[in-house]
């Protein structure tokens, strides 16, 4: 089935797999014991979130503007700003820090990646881009799904198969 024939129902659920797979390679990145390495690439891998999202949807990818996005989605609040920046930074402290680093930062970069993932699904879906998206606008819905992720972070599923 090619892009262009996707139901709506197909399209998202491809893009259900997409956040689930970026979500988990967000924590498998947040486990590096490389201060701010982690940090960049879970970045890195939310860039890619969006350029995929963006490919599905049949919306223009703009890096620079998702960059900017990120940027403001993940900034929105004291806590949610500096908790990945604070997650990769407390691996410098000597036996402590890499063990609190190793589990607060997996949980925190698959967290704010689900939730950025939800933001982006939900406003594709709705006919938007990235020229008419507005971080204000989301904050909230931004904040349910972080809290989601958080949990979804916390406790991942069984990868058995079915």
């Amino acid at each position: 089935m090619s892009e262009n024939t996707l139901t709506v129902s197909d399209k998202t659920e491809q893009a259900q797999d997409i956040v689930q797979k970026s979500m988990y390679a967000a924590m498998a990145a947040g486990i590096v014991p490389i201060p701010m390495f982690d940090f960049l690439a879970v970045t890195g891998i939310q860039l890619d979130l969006l350029r995929r999202l963006s490919k599905l949807y049949n919306v223009e990818f703009m890096q620079n503007k998702g960059k900017n996005i990120l940027g403001a989605l993940t900034g929105g609040g004291i806590s949610s700003s500096f908790s990945p920046l604070l997650a990769s930074s407390v691996k410098v402290i000597p036996f402590v820090g890499s063990t609190l680093g190793a589990v607060s930062m997996p949980v925190i970069a698959g967290a704010s990646t689900y939730a950025i993932g939800k933001v982006f699904i939900q406003h594709f879906e709705s006919g938007g881009t990235f020229l008419t998206f507005d971080p204000k606008a989301v904050k909230e819905f931004y904040a349910e799904q972080l809290k989601e992720g958080n949990s979804i972070a916390a406790r991942p599923k069984s990868t058995s198969a079915s």
